[in-house]
């Protein structure tokens, strides 16, 4: 049988580049994958083909032998122009090693390429847990906050050499940060056990930060608190955490915010609860009262006659506003009604007096008696 025209096997035409035959590759490596299709016997094969097919389109003096002359070129038969014959039994395991290299390679030590450097490391996230007051969460509010971090060493820039010397590449791992074992078909990566990954050895640390190329520092952080946050909102300030290792990118500062209780309003998302207690009288007659607002202001409430303990009332657009746009929520009054404490001699006579001229004017004490005697009266029979 016929082999198959190797930039058909790719799915690239004749004037693809080497990004764009790398990139076809890797695509069909990945789809074709026996472990991907273990219950496709015909995908190995096509496997192999791909792979025969990579090992010569990526090398530009195979792919040109392979534009002149074809198949041929590496056959018994045709030219064996730079030692190409024989390839074939390599061709798997090298181009897997590419593929490997190229979908792996980043979670196993972010190299670029074959012989790419390891890049330096990324330095850790930070977490920074930020009280504020529920007035400062409605109106929103810049909170400078104090920070320990590492930094850059002021010393040697980061790289960890003393002044006047420079980091060596690591004749371990030719300044890859990895080491590698072949096993089976696989190429196996493992961390440079002589640089811990970084690539360079410091032969001559620096002295302030003993050769990390980092230092502990507090650092002044201007955070700016939008109004509506409530607690569990979360902010992310990028590169702002701890410093990467020999030059490499910063982490990110989270800011975790916790609003703290306050003495008169319960939140419940945007709308805010405020308990008021009011006189006996009021709550009988009826009557205005004022009630504080989460702006500083106040606000006046009328007390319908016969009010009952746990009423409440609703003051529109007096809530907290939304983090994101929207409308402001509502308060809500809870009327507490109080029983007088410390009675003069007076008071408790009239109380006495009020209490005899009858019990209709207490409907719920009317309903529980009402209640308490069909409940007796359930249990007799």
């Amino acid at each position: 049988m016929a082999k198959r025209d190797f930039y058909d096997v790719l799915g690239v035409s004749r004037g693809a580049d080497a990004d764009e035959v790398k990139k076809a590759y890797r695509t069909k490596a990945r789809n074709l994958h026996p472990d991907r299709n273990k219950d496709n016997p015909g995908a190995e094969a096509e496997f192999k083909q791909v792979n025969e097919a990579y090992e010569i389109l990526k090398d530009p003096e195979k792919k040109a032998a392979y534009d002149q002359f074809g198949h041929a070129a590496f056959e018994g038969g045709g030219p064996q122009r730079g030692g190409f014959g024989g390839f074939a039994h390599q061709d798997f395991r090298s181009s897997f090693s590419d593929v490997f290299d190229d979908l792996f390679g980043e979670v196993m030590g972010g190299r670029s390429g074959r012989g790419g450097r390891q890049r330096a490391a990324r330095g850790e996230d930070l977490r920074y847990n930020l009280q504020v007051s529920l007035e400062d969460a409605y109106s929103g509010i810049e909170k400078t906050i104090e920070v320990a971090a590492a930094a850059s060493c002021s010393s040697c820039g980061g790289t960890g050499a003393q002044s006047g010397t420079e980091p060596t590449v690591c004749p371990t791992c030719s300044g890859m940060g990895k080491v590698r074992a072949q096993q089976s078909i696989f190429t196996v990566e493992r961390t440079c056990p002589t640089c811990s990954g970084t690539g360079q050895i410091v032969s001559n640390p620096c002295p302030s930060c003993g050769g990390s190329g980092r230092e502990r520092i507090n650092r002044s952080i201007s955070v700016n608190i939008p109004s509506g946050v409530e607690t569990g909102t979360r902010f992310r300030l990028a590169g702002k955490g701890e410093a990467g290792q020999r030059g490499g990118p910063a982490g990110d500062l989270y800011i975790f915010v916790n609003v703290r209780e306050h003495p008169l309003f319960a939140r419940d998302g945007q709308d805010l609860y405020c308990k008021v207690p009011v006189s006996m009288a009021t709550a009988a007659l009826g009557g205005d009262i004022e009630v504080p607002t989460i702006d500083g202001g106040r606000s006046r409430v009328r007390i319908p006659e016969g009010s009952q303990s746990g009423r409440q009332m609703r003051l529109r657009g007096k809530g907290m506003p939304a983090l994101r746009g929207g409308g402001p929520g509502d308060m809500f009054i809870e009327l507490a009604a109080e029983t007088p404490v410390n009675l003069t001699s007076r008071q408790k006579s009239l109380l006495r007096e009020f209490d005899s001229l009858g019990s209709d004017n207490n409907p719920e004490s009317s309903s529980f008696l009402s209640k308490v005697k069909s409940f007796w009266d359930n249990i007799k029979s």
